[in-house]
């Protein structure tokens, strides 16, 4: 009885099962439910027709799962209909699970009591944080006014995606009767092997074919699932770019104003730029990792690498050569997405239509201007930025594409020039080969391949890319040639990865968004991803860029740990040198040495303002008399002193001094100052400072004086205040007192006498050497000095005869002259008469004021007296007096000048000369040179690349 209850109780739960099955759509037969419902007879249900076992006294039981004997079975009197004793353990089973669901909810219901107690209780003992909100940047509260999380949420997946997700039940149940129908017996009561043995063939046919259309079912839902949720997270990364740009608009604006830490790309970006500025020699810029692109002509090299850049940058042509020399892309993360060239500031948005095609124009202008005459490619490069949110930062060249015969127009070495310029950029060893394969063509006519695989044989840093997929799937018969291709059996080349993209429908204004959703529909329906051809990971432009990002960054790993192993031992090789040659001396780079010089000049500058006043009144007045001598001597006073009396002498000088200070005076002045000026400034810059001074400034010294010299300019005013000042002071005629008088005299006689040297000078130079020298020094004279000589000889008997002779020789004079020397047998021209009696007469002169000038020594009293009276006149001396006054208020005045305006005039032109210096690199380069300055910058750079190396390295593992 306890049977037939237990059964019962079974019946009733299969029941209930089918009754709450409402998960699955429409009614579920029998068959298709659980295998331990399935395990138990059923007597109650219409369709079940259940044949009563026959019951066999000798045979031996075997199970399907081993082969153990089973204990034979006695079957007890039971109605018809109901399953033996040993298949009722499926309901036992089913029992103990509904029993423990209770327990399992039990357990919930008081766990979850349980945290909840325990989370306020925790909850309780955290303080109150609110006071400290203001540690918390303002952006975090307002995150919600810079990231739109309603579109975040409508761009995740929805719940009804979620249970498309979910598994099949209904293939789940098949399964699972399949597997029952293992282990049921027939209707003979033999197992569910056995009746599988004696099935149909038909059955075993179906069998198979439904199992391969469950199969590539599988396959597809995998494949579109996948492609489903990466333009998910393309629209995603869509609006996280927004996002970014708008976070980097408000930093241009001033608007977020932390600090925040460097990523990776602005660190390699500043490793980069440091080493770009290092020494040419050391050549950086091939060791630099980047992404070279290289393929056959037209196989869509461009097309790529516009893929990765995110813009259609680059002009292109139907058959036609576009790419005539290499174009260097640089790409970096900005909040707008532009490009700019090297040598230009003009920004062109890469949003914009118009500045799309101004920018293929401009590129297509560079590369004509590149080529030169008589060639077809140039190897010059075209340097090109492109910013914009979301970029990488990397370095990509496109090449001009390789050729195998070359055509009419082209010059008969392109092909080998393409070749040495592929050859050139793929031999850095940190540079990543992009190969490109049109797969629309035989893949036998490519020559790309072999010239990869000569300079990559191993294939560590070649990536093959394999365009044109769509045509190739349409147009090769057999779709396993694309495998082989694909999987590099074609060619001899080996490659870190091999992918197959497609570039658009050859329409050149398609636009990128329109490539990419034209490129996933075609493998979403693509053969060669349900044949299981080609992974998923190698389709679609974006998955090869994703793998060039690795590779790229992989290569700057690898390459940052060799510069930072280099740098290491060159910086201990230059400090070593430093501390041998200069074990006393600072390590001052070259910016170090212009600070220095630079307060050593301000502060030479300032000491001229030190100089005393008697010092500068002495220089000024001494210059100024030795500009002025010549014109107050050979114009005013000799021509005043040919006058026969004394008022002719004073008119005569009165009407000179009058002239001359109205026209010349003033601006010799000016000119005498400004000179005296620059000399001690010169003077003060070039002073040997001691032990202290270091010729390593004396070059920019020299160009700070020059330069500020050239800018100073005197003022000009100051000449029409000191025309009137010197024009009162000659006009005062009055000697207070004897000291006044002697100090004239003196000055008289210094200017004579000096003016008698120069003159016999020339009466030597023109006459030769007297008899003394002859013998003394065994000098002869020249035929012509000996003329002058015999000349001299008879103007000298003529001023014997007539001391108060005129300056000027008579006609007659001249005659007589000429004819004594030629019957001596000399003969003279006129004119070397006259140029002999000038020198002659003026040392006579000169020698008769001179004697006039002591004789006036005591001439004083009758200076007082205006010489009334007295056969002496001294108005000779009162001129000296004269004009030596006028030199000391003309010093006095340009003294005053000098230090209350000229001298802070010039120290504010050194300091903008030390300025614009400051700010010219190629000037402090120029003027700061030698061994010792070299090796202060050198040592700096390497310091300063090391550090950077070692803070990105670090990140780097970090990052790890």
């Amino acid at each position: 009885m306890w049977r037939l209850r237990r059964a019962a109780v079974a019946c009733e739960v299969c029941q209930s099962l089918v009754k709450h099955s409402s998960g699955v759509k429409g009614s579920l037969p029998l068959q298709k439910l659980h295998l331990v419902s399935r395990s138990i007879y059923h007597s109650h249900h219409p369709t079940l027709k259940l044949q009563r076992p026959q019951l066999r006294t000798s045979f031996q039981q075997f199970s399907s799962l081993t082969n153990l004997p089973l204990r034979k079975l006695k079957f007890s009197p039971i109605k018809y209909g109901y399953q033996p004793r040993r298949n009722f353990w499926p309901a036992r089973l089913a029992t103990r699970l509904l029993k423990l669901r209770y327990l399992i909810l039990g357990s919930a219901v008081g766990g979850g009591y349980t945290a909840k107690k325990t989370f306020d209780q925790w909850k309780d003992m955290i303080p109150d944080l609110s006071e400290y909100k203001w540690i918390v940047p303002d952006i975090v509260w307002e995150i919600d006014e810079y990231i739109d999380f309603e579109k975040i949420r409508k761009a995740l997946p929805n719940s009804e995606d979620l249970v498309k997700l979910a598994p099949d039940f209904d293939k789940i149940v098949e399964s699972l009767s399949l597997l029952k129908d293992l282990f049921t017996t027939g209707s003979s009561g033999e197992t569910a092997f056995r009746a599988t043995d004696h099935g149909s063939e038909s059955d075993k046919h179906f069998r198979k074919v439904s199992d391969k259309e469950k199969i590539d079912q599988l396959q597809e839902e995998l494949l579109h699932t996948q492609l489903k949720y990466q333009r998910i997270l393309e629209r995603l990364e869509k609006e996280n770019k927004e996002l970014r740009k708008l976070v980097l608009q408000k930093d241009d604006k001033g608007i977020h104003h932390r600090k925040l830490k460097k990523s990776l790309i602005d660190m390699y970006s500043e490793v980069l730029d440091v080493l770009s500025d290092y020494d040419a020699s050391y050549n950086t810029q091939d060791h630099l990792p980047r992404v070279v692109v290289v393929g056959d002509q037209s196989a869509g090299k461009t097309s790529v690498l516009e893929m990765i850049a995110q813009a259609r940058i680059f002009p292109r042509g139907s058959g036609e050569m576009m790419t005539r020399s290499p174009v260097k892309v640089t790409l970096s993360e900005g909040p707008h997405h532009v490009a700019l060239f090297k040598d230009s500031s003009r920004e062109f948005d890469l949003t914009k239509e118009e500045d799309l095609a101004a920018l293929r124009h401009e590129i297509e202008l560079r590369m004509r201007k590149n080529v030169k005459e008589g060639c077809t490619v140039s190897p010059e490069t075209i340097s090109l930025n492109v910013k914009g949110p979301g970029l990488q930062r990397m370095v990509l060249v496109d090449l001009p594409g390789v050729i195998n015969t070359v055509t009419s127009g082209m010059a008969p070495d392109t092909k080998e020039t393409i070749f040495s310029i592929s050859k050139a950029y793929m031999q850095n060893p940190n540079a990543i080969i992009l190969c490109i394969q049109d797969g629309s063509v035989d893949a036998e006519r490519s020559i790309v391949t072999d010239l990869v695989s000569q300079m990559d044989p191993h294939g560590r840093r070649t990536i093959f890319v394999l365009t044109k997929v769509d045509l190739a799937e349409k147009n090769v018969a057999s779709p396993s040639r694309i495998q082989q291709i694909i999987e590099g059996k074609l060619f001899p080349m080996k490659a870190l990865g091999y992918f197959a993209v497609v570039t658009g429908k050859g329409n050149s204004s398609e636009s990128i968004e329109a490539i990419r959703e034209y490129e996933e529909e075609f493998f979403q329906n693509s053969k060669l991803l349900k044949t299981s051809m080609l992974k998923a990971h190698q389709v679609t432009t974006r998955n090869l860029s994703l793998a060039v990002s690795d590779c790229f960054w992989k290569m700057v790993r690898e390459s940052v740990e060799q510069q930072a192993d280099s740098f290491k031992a060159t910086r201990f090789n230059l400090e070593t040198e430093w501390k041998n040659n200069y074990p006393r001396l600072r390590e001052l780079d070259r910016n170090e040495l212009f600070e220095k010089a630079k307060n050593e000049i301000l502060d030479e500058v300032i000491s001229l303002s030190q100089v005393t006043p008697k010092h500068w009144e002495e220089i000024l007045q001494q210059s100024l008399w030795e500009r002025v001598s010549t014109h107050v001597i050979e114009n005013i006073y000799l021509p005043a002193a040919q006058t026969m009396n004394s008022g002719t002498f004073n008119t005569t000088v009165d009407i000179k001094l009058k002239q001359w200070t109205d026209k010349q005076l003033p601006n010799k002045a000016v000119e005498v100052a400004w000179e005296t000026l620059q000399e001690e400034f010169s003077r003060f810059m070039t002073e040997p400072k001691g032990k202290e001074h270091d010729d390593i400034f004396d070059k920019l010294k020299e160009a700070v004086k020059e330069e500020s010299i050239k800018r100073h300019k005197w003022n000009d005013f100051a000449e029409d205040s000191l025309r009137v000042i010197q024009h009162n002071a000659l006009e005062d005629r009055s000697i207070s007192d004897k000291q006044q008088w002697d100090a004239a005299i003196y000055f008289m006689e210094e200017a004579l006498q000096a003016r008698l040297k120069d003159t016999e000078n020339a009466i030597e130079n023109m006459v030769g050497p007297d008899w003394k020298k002859r013998w003394l020094y065994w000098k002869n004279r020249t035929q012509e000095q000996c003329v002058h000589n015999e000349t001299k000889n008879e103007l000298e008997k003529m001023l014997k005869c007539n001391e108060e002779h005129p300056a000027y020789l008579a006609s007659d004079e001249i005659t007589t002259v000429r004819k004594n020397l030629e019957s001596r047998g000399v003969e003279v021209d006129p004119g070397l008469i006259k140029d002999t009696w000038h020198q002659v007469y003026r040392r006579h002169f000169l020698k008769t004021a001179l004697n006039h000038c002591n004789l006036c020594r005591r001439g004083f009293y009758y200076y007082q007296r205006h010489f009334v009276d007295s056969e002496l006149e001294c108005n000779d001396v009162v001129l000296f007096w004269r004009i030596q006054r006028m030199l000391a208020i003309t010093a006095n005045t340009l003294r005053q000048q000098l230090t209350n305006t000229e001298v802070r005039r010039l120290e504010k032109n050194v300091k903008e000369v030390l300025e614009d210096f400051a700010e010219d690199g190629e000037k402090k380069i120029k003027l700061l040179t030698g061994k010792r300055v070299q090796l202060a910058e050198d040592l700096k750079k390497v310091r300063e690349i090391q550090e950077k190396l070692d803070a990105f390295i670090e990140a780097l593992h970090q990052e790890k």
